[in-house]
């Protein structure tokens, strides 16, 4: 069979299929209906490919794809399958992208904005634009070499929060290594030691005096009372500030914090103690439609800067948080308490995934007779020195 030539495939009427290379051929449905078919096996299978209608394209043309799908065949892919291009985000956008991932576990409506906003500030103007399969550890030093020392915490934060887009970029393939992660650090200087704010705390010799700090202030009374109930039950600022009077059981000597305000999403029994409870009698003054226990003067909850505000106005020298660390020194050195009700006193998690899923207890009655004690200690301090001993 003579070759075909272009001069032939535009002037052929015989119907059928005429060959015009290895594998390719015109076929001829009538004078005006022809089209390009390539007969080639894929993956041990005999297979025709449409390569389009004649004279759109081209004889040269319909060779050079069948070529190319020839090669494409020994190179042990179908070419009949269209690769999809990947498009690689930039750090930017795979920064809101993670960002939007974390959101649903993430409850304090603050957080969830400053998180964006620190890479905003500090990353986005040396990164934002590259994209993200594009960076490397040179990459992340220019971010964070300029602020490490300067401003550790902001640094520390926004390294954190890298290594989490990071990480995103690698859970969903579009990078093999994390950029922001251990390679880094032989390369930054070691990190002046801070004092971490949010976690700056009394030892707890001198809560005592706190206590009397707190009820002399002129803040808003329910302000007042929101903090000493903080420091009496060893509960984070959050879970104070939104305390519902539904979830207070005064016979039952019980506070019950529901999962969705929890940070470990898991329900939190708080005992509480005489001083909890004849606190909780002076907060009943305030009670009103918003069933807050703790209301705001608007008769909204505190926002989440009341706390810490007072603090610095009273001249504490702690935070709110730090009063935890103060109640865990406190029990580790004055009581006879156990590692595991001292541990749930805080709300944190005990022992090994699979440990906790046997303890079915969560040791109420050992923790009840701990916040009892506790109690005691802060309410009854000396008038005149403010603080007291074990």
């Amino acid at each position: 069979m003579a070759t075909l030539t272009a001069a032939r495939a535009k002037a052929i009427r015989d119907p059928g299929k005429h060959r015009a290379d290895k594998g390719l051929y015109l076929d001829v449905r009538s004078a005006t209906s022809k089209s390009w078919v390539q007969r080639i096996t894929i993956f041990g299978r005999r297979r025709d490919i449409g390569l389009g209608s004649y004279p759109a394209i081209s004889l040269a043309q319909a060779r050079k794809q069948a070529a190319e799908n020839r090669a494409t065949v020994a190179e042990g892919r179908d070419p009949t399958v269209k690769e999809v291009k990947v498009v690689i985000p930039t750090f930017r956008e795979a920064a809101y992208m993670a960002h939007e991932t974390h959101l649903p576990r993430w409850k304090n409506p603050k957080h969830t904005k400053e998180w964006i906003r620190t890479l905003e500030r500090h990353a986005f103007p040396v990164i934002g634009g590259k994209p993200i399969d594009s960076i490397g550890v040179v990459d992340v030093l220019g971010v964070l070499t300029p602020i490490w020392s300067k401003v550790p915490e902001t640094a520390r934060r926004v390294r954190q929060r890298m290594r989490t887009v990071f990480k995103w970029a690698m859970a969903h393939d579009f990078i093999d290594l994390n950029p922001a992660g251990e390679a880094i650090e032989g390369a930054l200087p070691p990190m002046r030691r801070i004092v971490n704010g949010h976690r700056k705390a009394l030892p707890y010799q001198q809560v005592p005096d706190a206590i009397l700090k707190i009820r002399s202030s002129e803040a808003w009374p329910a302000t007042k009372l929101a903090f000493e109930f903080l420091i009496l039950t060893a509960c984070r600022s959050g879970e104070v500030r939104s305390a519902m009077w539904s979830e207070i059981d005064v016979g039952a000597r019980l506070w019950t914090i529901p999962a969705e305000r929890m940070k470990a999403r898991k329900e939190h029994r708080v005992p509480l103690s005489a001083s909890a409870l004849t606190l909780l009698e002076s907060a009943r003054e305030f009670r009103d439609s918003t069933g807050l226990v703790f209301p705001s003067p608007q008769g909204k909850m505190l926002s989440d800067n009341a706390l810490s505000l007072r603090a610095r106005k009273d001249k504490l020298g702690a935070v709110p948080h730090g009063f935890r660390s103060s109640f865990r020194d406190w029990a580790a050195e004055c009581t006879s308490a156990s590692h595991a009700a001292m541990e749930l006193s805080l709300a944190h998690s005990v022992g090994s995934e699979v440990e906790r899923s046997y303890a079915r207890s969560d040791l109420l009655e050992q923790r009840r007779e701990l916040m009892e004690a506790w109690g005691d200690y802060i309410c009854s301090s000396d008038p005149v020195t403010g603080s007291q001993s074990c």
